[in-house]
């Protein structure tokens, strides 16, 4: 009898981890035909209801009864502002809170505090709200300057236009920079939004972060910080003009640091023949690009140390398989690296930001 008990118990053990095992979250790499990407993700990103064994468990609460509260413009919603419904979510939420933003443009500076996790802003797909404000580095600070900041985990923004509406700096004057974004919370994610600015459009400051199936755009380190970050089927688009044009400006400062950029499927456009896709803003950045089109908008050198050669050993500026005119390497730095298969892998998984206790699917209402 004992070892018939024995027998059930080991049985439930294995049924139960087979279980789990499925609803991980799977380290299958991104397919090289761009096609297959959306499926791909489907199979790979299961919803809640098929993962609540993988998924933190705090995450798996929050998610259990979602509230909606809506934001309109015209009236007809819980608020007319955006800052306001921010502002009726309780400190230390453990439940997941729907903002759900009605199309139009709001002209405000958002701040989500680090004591609200579970966070949505959620746009309608066929009418994407604009969040902006005119900030900029002499007013608030490079990283204050930002329309939105979020500094809280697990925030999630879907059809969302966020931008800063200040002028185009002028080189010769400081405090132009203006963030459209910084995000400086952990676990969070991006689908079908757009990012809009000049220098220092996002600050992808620090955390675990998502994007798919989004636009960004600016002339001047336009997305930098220290995230940890995966970019897939995301539009960079360069502002061009005379004068540094840098995508990617990744800040990681030493070896033992785990940041660095991921840009998959992406495409590289914009106006100018100049722009580089990172530069060593500091000493040990970690930028890739694997399957990216690049039209000629990037200067044939492709990256910049920044006027600082020491840091031409330390940098890791990796392409992949990328197609198109701006990524010819025949007069590449030579500190940039061509990656071979086994190399591009660990940029090539949603592994690579930790994905399998908290990437869902986007949302839908």
């Amino acid at each position: 009898m004992a070892r018939k008990m024995t027998c059930i118990a080991l049985h439930a053990a294995l049924t139960t981890i087979l279980l789990v095992a499925t609803c991980v979250i799977s380290d299958t790499l991104i397919p090289a035909d761009k096609s297959q990407v959306d499926a791909w993700f489907k199979n790979n990103v299961k919803p809640l209801t098929a993962r609540q064994g993988s998924l933190d468990p705090a995450l798996v609460k929050a998610e259990g009864a979602p509230r909606i509260i809506s934001v309109s413009k015209s009236g007809g919603g819980n608020f007319k502002t955006v800052s306001d419904a921010v502002k009726s979510i309780p400190d230390g939420n453990t439940r997941r809170v729907i903002v759900h933003i009605g199309g139009g443009q709001y002209t405000e500076k958002i701040t989500i505090p680090r004591s609200k996790p579970f966070i949505t802003f959620y746009g309608s797909p066929g009418s994407l709200p604009t969040l902006t404000y005119s900030g900029n580095s002499a007013q608030y600070g490079t990283v204050d300057s930002a329309s939105l900041i979020v500094l809280s985990d697990y925030f999630t923004a879907a059809n969302i236009i966020i931008a800063n509406s200040s002028p185009r700096p002028n080189p010769k004057q400081k405090g132009g920079q203006a963030l459209a974004f910084r995000i400086s919370g952990d676990m969070a994610s991006f689908y079908n939004c757009k990012f809009k600015g000049f220098q220092d459009t996002v600050c992808d400051d620090r955390g675990n972060h998502f994007f798919k199936d989004c636009y960004v755009e600016g002339s001047v380190d336009f997305i930098f910080g220290s995230g940890k970050s995966l970019y897939l089927n995301t539009e960079l688009r360069v502002l061009g003009d005379e004068g540094l044009m840098v995508i990617a400006a990744q800040a990681r400062k030493s070896s033992s640091e785990d940041d660095g950029f991921s840009f998959v499927h992406c495409s590289v456009t914009g106006t100018g023949d100049s722009a580089f896709l990172g530069r060593a803003w500091m000493a040990y950045p970690s930028v890739v690009y694997a399957y990216t089109t690049m039209t000629s908008v990037v200067d044939p050198l492709g990256w910049s140390d920044n006027f600082h050669p020491e840091r031409d050993s330390t940098v890791l500026f990796g392409e992949y398989k990328n197609s198109g005119p701006g990524s010819n390497l025949s007069r590449r730095a030579k500190f940039s690296k061509q990656l071979g298969d086994n190399e591009a892998k660990k940029f090539l998984s949603l592994a690579y930001i930790k994905g399998s206790s908290w990437l869902l699917p986007s949302p839908s209402m």
